[in-house]
């Protein structure tokens, strides 16, 4: 036995609106075209699904179970057509964004709220990756779109924006920490202490490796690690103010806290679909301090 999603459709509506008349004007057919859908469908399933004893049709008992079923087919149905339509236009079933923990923003916010409302069949992926992980992922494909804190050079397979808004970052310590009762830190107090650094998985071999420095992927693991109180370590403002948890206290130290610039990257040899395309549209829009070469 085949059912017509069509019939199913009438079915549902009809059940809904109260009538078969009402049904027929939100479908677009005649009130006859309806009926017969729907007699049609009774047939198939040997069941009478609405009473046409009373004045409006009303709901039998089997109407009124097999009802969530066929709400459910319908529903299913048309998810299925607006995906085709979507793939039809070239927008992908699935987009991947990797971020740093520099980064926190309104707009981004603001721009996943839309890409939902846009996309609604989307599959949303969010990695979370720190500097060359970052440019890594996007590179193998494994990710369209990355946000990093800005690096001083970009491979030239890479695409890179300037975002608008950048990140703050200051130096930490636990409250039970010996910098922490520290007026005024200078950089020779700050040596005789481990700091807990961000080292990426694709860096193999630290640049300040040494008995002084631990390290960790990223920002949040070096937070949890600073909030145990084994070392100081430079972290993004707003992560320490929302994970913090009120353990850690901001070291006061000459130059810090300091600004970063975080930049959109993408891959320049590989094409976006149009969800990534619209997404990068939103977000790359030039500030004014922005390099030339990642204009879009």
């Amino acid at each position: 036995m085949t059912l017509s999603v069509d019939a199913l459709s009438a079915f549902v509506y009809a059940a809904e609106l109260g009538s078969f008349s009402a049904a027929a004007r939100r479908l677009g057919k005649s009130q006859s075209t309806v009926s017969e859908a729907i007699a049609n469908l009774e047939i198939d399933l040997s069941n009478l699904l609405f009473d046409r004893g009373t004045r409006t049709p009303t709901l039998t008992p089997a109407g009124r179970l097999l009802l969530p079923q066929a709400r459910q087919i319908m529903t299913a149905s048309q998810d299925m057509q607006r995906q085709a339509a979507q793939l039809s236009a070239g927008v992908e079933s699935r987009l991947t964004i990797v971020l740093s923990d520099t980064f926190q923003s309104e707009t981004l916010e603001n721009v996943a709220c839309r890409l939902e409302a846009r996309y609604p069949l989307l599959e949303l992926e969010c990695l979370a990756g720190e500097q060359e992980d970052v440019l890594d992922l996007i590179l193998s494909g494994r990710a369209q779109l990355g946000l990093v804190g800005a690096l001083d050079r970009y491979p030239p397979d890479i695409r890179h924006q300037r975002q608008r808004e950048a990140s703050e970052l200051a130096l930490f310590a636990a409250y039970r920490h010996p910098l922490a009762g520290m007026d005024r830190i200078d950089e020779q107090q700050l040596a005789l202490h481990r700091q807990l650094r961000l080292n990426t998985y694709n860096d193999k071999n630290p640049a300040h490796a040494g008995q002084r420095q631990w390290y960790a992927p990223s920002y949040l693991m070096l937070l949890d690690m600073a909030r145990l109180g084994v070392g100081w370590a430079e972290l993004p403002c707003w992560l320490v103010k929302s994970f913090g948890g009120g353990e850690l206290k901001q070291l006061d130290v000459a130059g810090w806290p300091k600004r970063m610039p975080v930049d959109l990257v993408w891959a320049a040899n590989r094409p976006l679909g149009a969800a990534a395309g619209w997404l990068l549209e939103q977000l790359a829009r030039p500030a004014d301090d922005a390099q030339p070469n990642g204009q879009t």
